[in-house]
């Protein structure tokens, strides 16, 4: 693939946080952009054609597919929570797993030569973590995923690459519950954010920064049947991610750690990106208080 020029795209959750990143990034490259929004779309900018439907339909999935004749696929539908309560377990299931099997389905019946672009998580179980049990049931239907993943290039030569993502975080993320726009609009607004201890440590990554690591997998002819981590490849406390984040916003009121128990089954996840770099030619390039900076000054220009 020689440019993104006229190149025929598929994005889902095409409304989320990293997938109407991805969808502005691929119009401005001038991609033919199908976008998939359960939801009719009240605006939609040019180049651009939205389709409504249900991914856990297969059906549907088939439908759209057919319709939009994609050269590449970037699935980002998904149930993204880190709850624990077993109510959790049928909607993450759902979401995750039958959508992206639909999706494999689809494409191997009706654009097998497109290729697919699939996001994992960091917190999925590894092979080499040995008997690593799945932290919540978005790490393991996500682990899932990735082993439908392997199973439909290794069976039916799906050209699929997954892509384990660490946490997120920048401009535009709607959902103010997640922990970076929470504590943002908390300590924007003069309030102290309701913490757990903060001494789990995590590996962030801007939302610019994996963007191009789904525009790089998608182009890269090694990529196929691969998993790659996105992230930093460092990790940082929580309490210290949100003490340098006061720092940038110049916050004087202290937030309360401790007023959430810790997860059960949470642990450090690191990602190692040496394979991105080697095979993608990937890397983050947006250091973590720049970043921060940025989300806090959209933050600020939305209150």
């Amino acid at each position: 693939m020689g440019g993104w020029l006229g190149v025929r795209a598929l994005v889902t959750g095409a409304t989320g946080f990293i997938g109407s990143h991805l969808v502005s990034r691929l119009t401005e490259l001038g991609a033919v952009v199908h976008a998939v929004s359960r939801k009719v779309r009240a605006h939609v900018d040019g180049g651009q054609t939205w389709h409504v439907a249900d991914l856990c339909d297969a059906d549907q999935v088939s439908s759209v597919v057919r319709a939009a004749q994609p050269d590449v696929v970037f699935h980002l539908a998904s149930e993204v929570t880190g709850a624990r309560e077993v109510r959790m377990v049928r909607p993450t299931l759902t979401s995750n797993l039958d959508s992206a099997v639909n999706l494999l389905t689809a494409v191997a019946d009706w654009a097998p030569s497109g290729r697919l672009v699939l996001a994992g998580s960091v917190e999925e179980p590894r092979a080499e973590d040995g008997a690593a049990v799945a932290s919540s049931p978005y790490a393991v239907a996500k682990w899932a995923v990735s082993g439908y993943a392997r199973m439909f290039h290794e069976l039916w030569d799906v050209p699929v690459t997954t892509l384990r993502i660490g946490m997120v975080y920048g401009p535009g993320q709607r959902d103010v519950r997640k922990l970076i726009p929470y504590v943002t609009t908390a300590l924007l607004r003069g309030e102290s954010p309701e913490l757990t201890s903060g001494t789990r440590m995590v590996d962030w990554v801007y939302v610019d920064d994996v963007v191009e690591a789904f525009l790089a997998a998608a182009v890269c002819e090694q990529a196929p049947g691969r998993v790659f981590d996105i992230a930093s490849g460092s990790q940082l406390s929580i309490r210290d991610t949100i003490e340098l984040l006061a720092k940038i916003i110049g916050a004087n009121q202290q937030p309360r750690y401790g007023a959430i128990a810790d997860r059960p089954l949470d642990h450090a996840q690191v990602a190692d990106i040496e394979d991105a770099a080697g095979v993608l030619g990937w890397r983050p390039q947006v250091d973590l208080e720049t970043g921060l900076r940025r989300t806090a000054d959209y933050y600020s220009a939305a209150l």
